[in-house]
């Protein structure tokens, strides 16, 4: 049994370290977005700011873009041209996302410097392709109301996934020079 524990040890501290770094980040995100009241920012900080940067990048793009509280609901409603295109919920918001990109680099985790350098760089690439994502999505329910839910269910999650799938895999390839080096 030990040489079996032995032979796979770095394997399971790979879940473990995993594991154990996603269930404190959510348990602490959880903590955040409990911390909330309903007259502050609707429905938290986080999907708040994405809900004006998702605004502020359509309007970029010369569509008359306008976002409001979905009170009582926890979301941000967002129209374009006048026309209600999107609620912005909590878990648009990317932070799920990046948790689970921190988690994972955490446990896969390199040279101390390298490593928290991708972990900020990739967090912030995952956050703007996560604005990007909203905008287009948004202007694409917009232009092209018949694929709204093809946008919505496969296309856009493909973009937000895709990103946090290439990071891990551009960061395996430099991890793995850094344990042959």
């Amino acid at each position: 049994m030990f040489q079996l524990f032995k032979k796979y040890a770095s394997v399971i501290r790979f879940i473990v370290t995993f594991l154990g770094v996603y269930l404190i980040l959510a348990f602490l995100y959880n903590l955040y977005l409990h911390s909330f009241e309903p007259t502050t920012y609707h429905p938290d900080f986080m999907t708040y700011i994405v809900a004006v940067l998702s605004e502020m990048m359509i309007s970029a793009l010369g569509y008359e873009t306008e976002i409001s509280s979905g009170f009582p609901e926890a979301t941000m409603h967002l129209m374009v041209n006048g026309k209600f295109v999107a609620r912005i919920i909590e878990g648009c918001n990317s932070v799920s996302i990046i948790i689970l990109f921190v988690s994972f680099m955490l446990a896969f985790f390199g040279r101390v410097k390298p490593t928290l350098g991708y972990i900020l760089a990739g967090s912030v690439i995952i956050y703007i392709t996560n604005i990007l994502r909203i905008g287009v999505l948004a202007v694409g329910i917009y232009e092209f109301p018949q694929y709204a839910h093809f946008l919505h269910t496969i296309a856009f999650p493909l973009i937000i996934y895709g990103t946090v799938f290439l990071l891990w895999v551009f960061w395996i390839a430099i991890y793995s020079k850094q344990i042959r080096t």
